[in-house]
């Protein structure tokens, strides 16, 4: 599991207070949902959710476009990062994959009753409208993060997530070597 699907797990696990299933391998190609989470104070559509997360440092490839995507621009290694950033690669390679709407299935998610969600850096305007034209869902990575460093930051209490632990003791040591200059 990469790092930003664990941060966005422990998001979904204590800031949201879901259920969730990571890192769901379909049983045909080299199809994988990220994370699905339920809330279990509402199990009708809105209550549903299949993630998806891409985050890049590199910040050419670190928005989400609307760009057009491309199967076979997929398979060139130049143009790969660009299409993987694309809401379509994203409707067509992540949501809509028969061997991942089979998976989904399996768990009970059937089209229409749930919410499909994009976690990403950023994205353009156009990606934006896309995405609300396809009902998905965009979240800022940035936002996340920020929500639990906040959490952790109010409290004291130890926290057996890996996730949360790490950005407990991150504020810990930012707190320790500013008191100390």
């Amino acid at each position: 599991m990469q790092t930003t699907e664990m941060i966005v797990e422990s998001y979904c696990n204590y800031i949201r207070h879901w259920a969730t299933i990571p890192n769901i391998k379909c049983d045909r190609g080299q199809y994988e949902i990220d994370l699905l989470a339920v809330d279990p104070r509402n199990m009708g559509r809105e209550g549903r959710y299949h993630i998806e997360c891409s985050v890049h440092i590199t910040a050419p490839f670190s928005r989400l476009t609307a760009a057009k995507f491309s199967e076979e621009k997929l398979k060139q290694r130049v143009e790969k990062p660009r299409q993987r950033m694309t809401i379509g690669f994203f409707k067509e390679r992540k949501f809509e994959a028969p061997e991942v709407l089979e998976k989904l299935s399996q768990y009970g998610f059937e089209p229409g009753n749930y919410r499909k969600v994009i976690v990403t850096d950023g994205w353009t305007n156009e990606a934006e409208e896309k995405a609300r034209e396809y009902d998905i869902l965009l979240w800022d990575f940035n936002r996340i993060l920020l929500e639990l460093a906040d959490l952790c930051a109010k409290t004291t209490k130890y926290f057996e997530d890996d996730t949360l632990r790490t950005i407990q003791l991150l504020l810990r040591a930012q707190k320790k070597v500013h008191k100390d200059k």
